[in-house]
């Protein structure tokens, strides 16, 4: 879970080991902090996501640099399948990268298979909020994956 919230926030493959420290750093700081309200894996994509956030925040002060993530290839029963699937997996990826910060959280936690109700309490939202911004982000993925279909 924790590294494909990496990878949501990080292209760069030597950045998302960096970020992924920076994240295993501050659950190990956050978990004493735990009380046992709502569930284990609700606070760790909360203290994820807010790092992540962070990483990004300081990454838009630099210069920037888009690298393709070719590591997301899965293996297969043939090679045409195989270079397929990557290529969507890519392309969700890329999609996922560039949607508005509060659409791409909530993408991150429900692709990891978060309920809305736990997608709100870990972004401290309310659940119709994280329905209503899923919503927005499967439109505008579907937008955005429907025109790169169009010009590729």
């Amino acid at each position: 879970m924790l590294s494909r919230i990496v990878s949501s926030y990080e292209a760069d493959p030597a950045l998302q080991q960096e970020l992924m420290q920076d994240v295993s750093l501050a659950l190990w700081q956050a978990l004493p902090k735990f009380k046992g309200t709502g569930s284990l894996k609700g606070f760790i994509a909360k203290v994820a996501q807010n790092r992540c956030i962070t990483h990004v925040a300081k990454a838009v002060r630099q210069p920037r640099q888009a690298v393709l993530d070719e590591n997301l290839v899965a293996d297969g029963d043939g090679l045409e399948d195989s270079i397929y699937r990557g290529q969507q997996r890519s392309y969700l990826l890329q999609a996922v990268r560039a949607l508005p910060l509060p659409l791409r959280q909530v993408t991150t936690l429900a692709l990891e298979g978060f309920s809305h109700k736990e997608i709100g309490e870990a972004l401290n939202i309310s659940e119709n909020n994280a329905m209503v911004r899923f919503s927005r982000a499967k439109a505008a993925l579907k937008e955005t994956l429907k025109q790169g279909q169009a010009n590729g």
